[in-house]
């Protein structure tokens, strides 16, 4: 018998972590007894996969993500799916994978770094106030038969703030490409550099990730000014505020040690120029570059809002704080611009994520889908072991 899944996303960004992961689940489900849909806007063309536009015309993102919510419902009501999985907040799915965290405590996150009256009006937009009824409506919905979430943060998270049975929220965490993501990159250190015309000597502290608001950049930037050592910090991603984190670099005084790079397409050049990776996210599930760089054998500093602090043992293969302690930033930058330190603490972050495979995300994600499908009346599950 033959899985009929759909997959819901609204658009593929090469750099969003999200539209990774559902690439992810495409690739370890296209096997012969998995036919996969993926309802969207727009896709990347994947082979063994179909794609069932919903692309409403819309105006604003208030209109934008409404009318794909009314229309990818829709779509997945007038086919026979066997499952339908959102990684978008819509109140229809029987399967939500909760990739972006729970909106409200991102609105609470972010309103420590906004000014009194642009926190107000964040929680009066209307866009937010629909997120946030969708979210309660998505999460207390009798349809929803699961959550994936990829951290126990999350998890608590959710079932602190809402009315739903704790059985149906599962941890599921990230995998990561355990060979593409290796330390032997870093056994080019000097060539990377050169390459990406980096300084050859200093110690390179890499920051992973786009949206440098919930990154938390400037917190990183304010740190390598305020640190006692002469550690460059390297970035790595896009934002339409760039020029404004140019400006604080100078403002600072560190401008010639804060090297923007952009997106990179080979991002594991930029895991193997470095010595360590900083990522002080004001709010994050679970980010990816955590797991990237620990692969590569990079120490990490992480904000206690990420959920990869779960895997960080405190000065052993990471360091972790809050995400606006610019001090202790400070002082976790300054230990591992000791080579020595973050070479042994590298070495036990690899050690870390070497289980954290594709293959073991994806045969957890698996071994959930035919729990479902056997728990479903009148349904038998194919066989989904590989």
């Amino acid at each position: 018998m033959t899985l009929r899944l759909a997959l819901i996303r609204q658009r593929y960004r090469p750099d969003g972590g999200a539209e990774r992961f559902v690439s992810r689940v495409i690739e370890a489900l296209q096997q012969d007894d998995v036919e996969l849909t993926v309802i969207a806007r727009s896709w990347e063309a994947l082979p063994g996969a179909r794609l069932l536009r919903c692309d409403p015309f819309h105006i604003g993102r208030l209109w934008r993500d409404r009318s794909f919510a009314r229309c990818a419902c829709r779509a997945a009501e007038q086919h026979d799916f066997d499952l339908v999985q959102s990684h978008e907040r819509i109140p229809c799915a029987e399967v939500y994978r909760a990739g972006d965290g729970v909106h409200a405590t991102w609105l609470e996150q972010r309103a420590r770094v906004l000014p009194a009256w642009r926190a107000w009006a964040m929680r009066h937009n209307p866009y937010h106030r629909y997120l946030l009824r969708t979210e309660k409506a998505l999460f207390e919905s009798p349809v929803l038969r699961a959550v994936i979430c990829n951290s126990q943060m999350v998890r608590e998270d959710i079932l602190a703030r809402f009315a739903i049975d704790g059985a149906r929220v599962h941890v599921i965490y990230n995998g990561v490409d355990t060979q593409r993501f290796h330390p032997r990159q870093r056994d080019q250190a000097h060539s990377l550099r050169a390459a990406l015309g980096l300084p050859i000597d200093p110690p390179l502290l890499l920051f992973v990730g786009s949206g440098f608001e919930r990154k938390g950049l400037a917190a990183a930037i304010q740190a390598l000014a305020r640190a006692q050592t002469a550690a460059h910090l390297v970035v790595v991603g896009g934002d339409k505020h760039l020029p404004r984190y140019r400006r604080l670099a100078r403002k600072l005084e560190v401008s010639d040690r804060v090297h923007f790079l952009g997106p990179l397409q080979a991002v594991e050049h930029a895991y193997g120029a470095a010595d360590a990776l900083v990522l002080p996210t004001l709010y994050d599930p679970f980010p990816n570059a955590t797991l990237e760089a620990m692969a590569c054998g990079l120490p990490v500093i992480v904000s206690r809002q990420a959920g990869t602090r779960e895997i960080v043992r405190e000065g052993q293969n990471g360091l972790t704080c809050d995400a606006l302690d610019i001090e202790a930033l400070a002082r976790h930058i300054e230990t591992l611009a000791n080579a020595s330190r973050a070479a042994e603490m590298g070495r036990e972050a690899r050690r870390t994520v070497e289980p954290m495979t594709l293959e073991t995300m994806n045969r957890a994600l698996r071994e959930l889908y035919e729990r479902l499908l056997n728990a479903a009346p009148g349904r038998s599950a194919p066989s989904t072991h590989s």
